[in-house]
């Protein structure tokens, strides 16, 4: 519990705890943390800057004491002339010799009890897990004993940090930049960091400065950075514990930096708006990443011939496949696929827009473990697509038709899968496994058809 020393008078209390002025630091380091949410930029903690639990104001405290004050100005509560300076107790300097002999002035025993409460750790952490990521953020500045509680690394599994590169430096006096100090994150134990508009000088400062950046770091993402192969190499060279990596709009590195640098521990890949990825990209991942369960591939120069590079090792081992715009992917792609990557059961062709009737048989023929299927943005697949899939893939938990055009980012693809009728979509009433159906934007979708999803899907939701 906090000494009377330890005080701050700008904070006021509110049922036992303390809410804080909207200027006070609040202790996240210089990044903003995300779990699924858009992010919130915060500040570095500083030790020096965390109040304190404070008792309530003075004006509202029921201070008891038995001298009543009469002289004139005097305030009627002895408690009201306390500041941050003194304690309870001490003499009061300056005032009359008859007021100096006041007692000390005491808590009620009840207000005691609740500072007890808000300070028990025991109770803190099982309170606090109640709160959300970024309630977390803010609680932790009430004071030490809760940013020591909240501070486990318990608390913040999941969440990912994201620091930009204007954000990694502080400017000093003499107008060098330091790299900010990252000792916050590791005592949250962060497993986890996106990295954007970095280099690779950047990445290597992060390194050096993150303590548990060699064996701790399990995922990096880095987005819209400048990275190049020998920064590529670096990385995952130094950082021995990484297992899933992200590169996204990265337009520096080259297919030769992959060759060179991609580790067989890498477990999750995932290559998005990165101009020099095409064919011997793929050949380089398959080649090196013989562990890997999940790949994410949005290149616009990856043909055919890239699906029939996955090993037999692969075809064990990778059961999430999701291609993105891969617009050179055409059905012949799709049978290289099937036939390397039997054990899926995820895959996605989202904007793969040359996919017909006839990739989708061949899916469902094959892969029929499938549990979710993507084949939004497929402008040619029709209703007989529809019903090789009711068919043949009676495991489908997730099967996504069309999403909403503002969430994609080629509109040139038209209306999603315009060819799907209300008459192939009530086919689908097969698949009672199914969980979740989108048809966001659908022209086949009616209202008619929801209600009649309502009767026969009683467990499925419906995204309109």
């Amino acid at each position: 519990m906090s000494t009377p020393s330890e005080l701050k008078s700008p904070c006021v209390t509110r049922n036992g705890m303390v809410k804080l002025p909207p200027s006070q630091p609040n202790g996240l380091g210089s990044a903003s943390i995300t779990k699924g949410t858009p992010a919130a930029k915060n500040r570095l903690c500083q030790s020096s800057s965390v109040p304190s639990i404070l008792p309530p104001p003075p004006s509202s405290l029921p201070y008891h004491h038995h001298h009543h004050l009469d002289s004139p100005g005097m305030p009627n509560s002895a408690g009201s002339l306390l500041s941050s300076d003194l304690e309870p107790g001490m003499p009061l300097v300056g005032l009359k010799p008859s007021l100096r002999q006041l007692p000390p002035l005491t808590l009620p025993k009840p207000m005691l009890l609740e500072r007890q409460l808000v300070l028990d750790e025991k109770l803190l952490n099982r309170l606090l897990w109640y709160f959300t990521t970024a309630e977390k953020c803010v609680l932790a500045q009430v004071c030490k004993i809760w940013r020591k509680v909240l501070y486990q690394p318990k608390f913040w599994e999941g969440v990912t940090p994201i620091l930009h590169a204007k954000e990694l430096y502080t400017l000093l006096p003499n107008g060098e930049k330091e790299f900010v100090s990252l000792q916050a994150f590791a005592l949250r134990g962060f497993q986890s960091f996106c990295l954007v508009g970095v280099s690779d000088l950047d990445i290597c400062e992060f390194i050096d400065n993150y303590p548990l950046s060699k064996k701790g770091v399990r995922s990096v993402s880095l987005k819209r950075s400048t990275i190049t192969d020998a920064g590529l190499e670096v990385m995952l060279e130094q950082m021995q514990g990484l297992m899933h990596l992200e590169l996204s709009g990265c337009n520096d590195f080259t297919e030769a930096g992959l060759w060179s640098s991609l580790n067989a521990r890498l477990t999750s890949l995932s290559v998005s708006d990165c101009i020099n990825v095409a064919d011997d990209a793929i050949a380089a991942i398959s080649q090196l990443l013989p562990n890997l369960s999940e790949l994410s591939l949005q290149a616009y120069h990856v043909t055919d011939t890239a699906m029939a590079y996955f090993t037999a090792k692969q075809g064990y081992t990778t059961h999430t496949l999701r291609l993105h715009s891969c617009w050179e992917i055409t059905n012949h792609g799709v049978v290289n696929m099937v036939h390397s990557l039997p054990n899926l059961t995820a895959l996605s062709l989202s904007g793969c827009s040359k996919i017909t009737d006839d990739g989708v048989e061949l899916v469902a023929e094959n892969l029929r473990k499938l549990r979710s299927l993507d084949l939004s943005w497929c402008p040619r697949i029709t209703d007989m697509a529809l019903e090789y899939i009711a068919c043949d893939l009676h495991k489908l938990e997730e099967l996504v038709l069309d999403r909403d055009q503002k969430f994609h980012h080629e509109q040139a693809l038209g209306n999603g899968c315009p060819l799907l009728t209300t008459t192939g979509l009530s086919g689908l009433i097969q698949l009672q496994e199914l969980e979740e159906l989108e048809l966001t934007n659908c022209p086949g979708a009616t209202a008619e058809l929801f209600k009649y999803y309502s009767q026969h899907l009683p467990h499925c939701m419906v995204i309109e």
